[in-house]
């Protein structure tokens, strides 16, 4: 005997608040951490050298930080990561004095993701159902069902397929030089993430729907507060 029309409808419905803010947050916060410090770095390392502009982009990141404590009172955890990262990428570049160590760290950084991702996927423990618990509420009779664990298995590996791409991507641009990796990793590596986001965005509320999900999504109300 089918359940009630109600108590089905409640337990098949996702909402997701503040889609609005928590996308523009996570455009601000790719560009305050990766763009803009590295778009510096392409253009000031002919002008005034390795040192000089790796520690541009350093300060960059610092001000970045000091202006969004000012204004938000609040530091995200997104921004004070991707900081730290930059942070000890140029120090591993200024002790060995190469630019090249500099952009390598973050192709490591993706063939890790990659790992990660694909590991996760196939020993059936998904890491993107955790990312997602830190930016929707996903009741836990949604997360019994077979199809949405599926889902959340997929999305793993289309994001790790996406991070091998960038690896490519990043080495391909190397061979070329220096300067082609800079631009590469400053605005084809974020392209691309946006991109492979759209990508597992689509696929999830594809996946959510021919399982008998329906998304509520609201532009405005409360948004997820990241630390």
């Amino acid at each position: 005997m089918a359940p009630p029309r109600d108590r089905s409808r409640h337990s098949d419905v996702l909402e997701i608040h503040g889609l609005r803010a928590t996308v523009v947050r996570a455009f601000r916060l790719l560009l305050e951490a990766v763009v803009v410090p590295t778009v510096l770095l392409a253009i000031l390392l002919h002008v005034i050298g390795t040192t000089r502009s790796i520690l541009v982009a350093v300060g960059w990141c610092a001000l970045a930080i000091t202006f969004r404590w000012y204004v938000d009172r609040r530091l995200p955890g997104t921004l004070l990561l991707g900081s730290a990262a930059l942070a000890v990428k140029a120090a591993i570049a200024l002790a060995s004095g190469s630019i090249l160590i500099y952009l390598l760290q973050p192709v490591l950084g993706s063939v890790v993701m990659a790992l990660l991702f694909l590991g996760s996927a196939a020993f059936g423990r998904p890491i993107t159902l955790r990312l997602a618990r830190d930016f929707v509420h996903v009741p836990a009779d949604i997360l019994d069902k077979r199809g949405v664990r599926r889902m959340f298995t997929e999305v793993a590996v289309i994001w790790g397929f996406s991070r091998i791409v960038d690896v490519a991507l990043n080495l391909g641009f190397l061979h070329r030089g220096v300067d082609a990796g800079l631009w590469a990793r400053g605005l084809l590596s974020p392209l691309l993430t946006v991109l492979a986001v759209a990508v597992c965005t689509a696929w999830g509320w594809r996946s959510l729907r021919r399982n008998g999900i329906r998304l509520s999504v609201s532009a405005g109300g409360p948004a997820p507060i990241q630390g």
